[in-house]
């Protein structure tokens, strides 16, 4: 239970954590945004203040200007008698500078209040120079410009302070005033105007902006957050300051009660989640036996599944590595039940797992209790057979179990009969890995079921190359009938005095990069374990139309296979092929062998009458190898038997294979089918089956399988094709 609550309290501790956090920091976020706001607020109403200042001094240097052109001298000297007192309304007073901040040779603008200039001059002492620079008088002989004053670049406006006096100063180089005003003074000097600017005049506009309890302090004050008043040095001579506004406080004030019940409320859900932890830890601890009991078991036959089976093969390899070469060895068993499938379709699912139950208890009783057995599904099983000294105890094992396998069993009310094909590979002496090993009884396996079942195969090295043609097939076969990197080439059939060709029977190749020319009997095999047939056959087919209008009036064979006929949509694909071909479908001939019927003879016979319908004809190919052949040349409509070659190869004049050669041709005649004989090498062979009276022969005694282009050769002496069922 700990190690669930210590995740969720430290889960609970961290919200807490991040709540207060959040909260804390947005309510203090909330007051500076505030107080930052007021003060932008205020800045640019002084600003603005300034601004109207500014333009007031040069509406009132213009009109100076105006007045001085109409006769009056704007400054006083020696022979002119001075301008007005206060020719600047508005403001306290002004007054024409020099360089070194003394009064003009020229006059003040009126009288001012020694006092009050004295304090402006002295603050102006760090203004003066950034309000010359760049401000030299026009060259001698440049044309005078029109009377203006371009106040945002030349004229200044400043608020002032020595701490307890505040002024509103305004400033222009004399080389920038109107040229009225400009004859009377020196070019260096500087016009100035100033007003007072009381404690007053600033709450009020800091009233207009809403602030409380605003204030003017000295600058030894304490930190402040307000805005500075700078003296002419740009030092902080005072501080405009005010009480800020503080919405975070407001916030608080609102949601801590809300914060408060949240928190009661998620304290009160973790000691629901911790007590409901509580009372399910006691039910989880008395089922979790049960559940890591049933974890690695196999649910139909109670044995362990692939996954236990691997940790325990694991296991047992690391002890052999860790032991070396003092401890026994281990042998993998993968037994794969023969005809499971019939019981599956004859009596039902339910049958087939009833006889998986009974298989897994005479398994259990055939092994020792050192031996692990699995089931990985289907009627697929496996052994780990370990202390293993030598194979005899393999041997008997896998004698033991087909023993006990082969004894019938009682299911669904029958006796029924399988057997079990075991695949054997062992180590450390063929592998010491989990996967290789495996791989290696898979191998060895698929050896035992090719060699006709119900026995046991050792793994040999042999079997490396059908490894590596499996994988081959896997990862390369599927890109190559994508790729068209197939062939396919094409064996004659010829009529039975052996001179004229009648038929081509296509047979495919694959020249691969690496492994060169592959047999069909390599790769088709695996074609059909792996799903990949049924595009093979779709290429076959189509290639051989493309090819077989190379040749007009020859009929063309393609051999089916069992899985590519049993698809649902075989008829239809032979249609588009023929449509998209162009190729005649009365010259289409297909080799079926006796698994396309035995499986489901009902869909087979229908899929055959489509196909007649279209006109394609139908072969039974390898005929006499199957149990039932006559049942079937009496039921489904083919045109033609072929006979094995196996009879050929151990056929002599007076033997039986001969009798059984004899049987077939004349069956086959009287029933009106063509009969052709395959495996054709030598000529007593062509002469015992053309006396017999066989159609059609085929055989390297006539020819092996040749690319089209030799096809080609070999039909140009031929002055017309003759028919494909020509006697």
């Amino acid at each position: 239970m700990s190690r669930l609550l210590w995740p969720i309290g430290v889960l609970f501790v961290c919200t807490l954590a991040f709540g207060i956090t959040t909260f804390v920091w947005t309510s203090d976020h909330a007051d500076r945004v505030a107080a930052e706001g007021q003060r932008e607020r205020l800045a640019s109403a002084l600003q603005l203040r300034l601004d109207a200042i500014r333009e007031e001094f040069a509406a009132a240097l213009v009109a100076t200007a105006a007045h001085g052109a109409n006769g009056d001298v704007a400054f006083r000297t020696k022979s002119r008698p001075a301008v007005p007192p206060r020719p600047f309304p508005g403001f306290d007073g002004a007054a024409l500078l020099s360089p070194t901040l003394e009064p003009s040779g020229k006059s003040f603008f009126g009288q001012p209040d020694p006092a009050t200039f004295g304090l402006v001059r002295s603050l102006l002492a760090g203004m003066l120079p950034t309000l010359r620079s760049g401000s030299e008088a026009p060259p001698a002989g440049e044309a005078v410009p029109p009377p203006r004053l371009p106040v945002d670049d030349d004229a200044q406006a400043r608020f002032l302070s020595d701490g307890t006096s505040h002024f509103a100063v305004v400033a222009i180089p004399a080389s920038r005033l109107p040229p009225a005003l400009a004859r009377a003074a020196d070019p260096s000097d500087t016009l100035i105007a100033w007003i007072r600017f009381g404690d007053d005049r600033f709450a009020k506009i800091a009233r207009l902006q809403r602030l409380e309890d605003f204030r003017i302090e000295q600058a030894n004050s304490a930190p402040f957050s307000g805005l500075p008043l700078l003296d002419g040095e740009g030092q902080i001579a005072a501080a405009l300051t005010w009480t800020p506004d503080r919405p975070g406080d407001k916030l608080k004030r609102n949601l801590a009660s809300m914060i408060v019940l949240g928190f009661c409320g998620v304290g009160v859900l973790f000691g629901a989640v911790a007590l409901y932890f509580h009372l399910t830890t006691r039910n989880l601890a008395e089922t979790d036996a049960i559940s890591k009991e049933l974890l690695g078991r196999d649910p139909l036959s109670g044995l362990s599944n692939r996954a236990l089976f691997n940790d325990r093969l694991d296991m047992e390899l690391e002890r052999l590595t860790v032991g070396g070469t003092t401890n026994a060895g281990l042998a993998v068993m993968f037994i794969d039940l023969d005809r499971f499938k019939d019981v599956n379709d004859t009596y039902g699912h339910q049958a087939g797992d009833e006889l998986i139950r009974l298989v897994a208890q005479r398994l259990v009783e055939a092994l020792s209790e050192k031996d692990t057995l699995a089931r990985f599904g289907g009627d697929e099983f496996a052994v780990i057979q370990t202390d293993v000294r030598s194979i005899e105890p393999v041997e008997a094992l896998a004698k033991r179990i087909q023993d006990t396998l082969s004894r019938p069993f009682e299911v669904a009310h029958a006796q029924v009969t399988v057997g079990a094909s075991i695949g054997v590979a062992m180590a450390p002496e063929q592998a010491t890995d989990r996967e290789g090993l495996m791989k290696l009884a898979d191998a060895a396996l698929y050896q035992a079921k090719s060699e006709g079942r119900n026995r046991t195969s050792f793994f040999q090295s042999r079997m490396d190359e059908a490894l590596k043609m499996r994988k081959v097939v896997e990862d390369d076969l599927r890109r190559a009938i994508e790729a068209d990197e197939l062939v396919l080439h094409y064996q004659p059939l010829f009529s039975s005095d052996g001179e004229n060709i009648v038929g081509l029977e296509a047979l495919v190749r694959w020249p691969h990069a690496k492994q060169g020319l592959i047999s069909p009997a390599d790769f088709i095999p695996l074609a059909e374990e792996r799903g990949l047939v049924i595009p093979l056959g779709e290429w076959v087919l189509r290639r051989a139309c493309e090819d077989g209008k190379r040749w007009p009036g020859m009929r063309i064979a393609v051999n089916v296979s069992p899985i590519q006929f049993r698809h649902r949509d075989f008829v239809g694909t032979v249609m588009r092929v023929l449509s998209e071909t162009g190729f005649e479908a009365s010259r289409l001939e297909l080799e079926l062998t006796e698994g396309v019927v035995v499986e489901d003879a009902d869909a087979a016979e229908a899929a055959m009458v489509e196909l007649r319908a279209l006109g394609v004809h139908l072969a039974l190919d390898d005929f006499g190898t199957g149990y039932s052949s006559l049942i079937y040349l009496r039921r489904f409509a083919f045109d033609k038997i072929k006979i094995d070659r196996s009879f050929l190869e151990s056929m002599e004049a007076t033997g039986e294979s001969a009798i059984l050669v004899h049987s077939i041709v004349h069956l086959g005649r009287a029933l009106g089918l063509i009969v052709t004989a395959e495996g054709v090498e030598t000529r007593e062979q062509h002469r015992f089956l053309q006396a017999l009276g066989c159609h059609q022969l085929q055989g390297y005694l006539f020819s092996r399988p040749v690319a089209r282009e030799t096809i080609d050769t070999m039909l140009v002496p031929r002055s017309a094709s003759l028919p494909a069922d020509a006697a």
